[in-house]
């Protein structure tokens, strides 16, 4: 069996605030931790049947790239419940829901 690791380290600062995050992975393009600015992680337990989540962002991640991340973690999930489940009714409408929060966005923009 093919094992593939997965590594991400969090610098904190003096208020346990996210300052760096770092990830690596075995089968990345490029070898050696990369930064980022923000993470979701979604792990489904399935004793207890429910998503434990992870949620970070370094301090200094300006709040409108944050909206656009989490507009494309909902696209990313359209796309995945659609190739999980071809659920195309949940797919389209969390697609939706991306349609509206860009508009929401280019309007604060404007």
């Amino acid at each position: 069996m093919k094992k593939s690791e997965i590594n991400i380290s969090v610098e904190l600062d003096e208020q346990n605030i996210p300052e760096k995050i770092t990830w690596d992975a075995d089968e990345k393009e490029k070898p050696g931790p990369s930064e980022t600015k923000s993470m979701s992680l979604s792990l489904w337990d399935d004793q207890t049947k429910n998503t434990l989540r992870i949620d970070l962002w370094a301090k200094d991640m300006p709040v409108e790239d944050m909206k656009r991340f989490y507009i494309d973690c909902i696209g990313g999930m359209a796309q995945s419940v659609l190739n999980s489940t071809g659920d195309e009714y949940m797919s389209s409408e969390l697609n939706a829901v991306c349609d509206k929060f860009v508009e929401h966005l280019k309007n604060e923009m404007s």
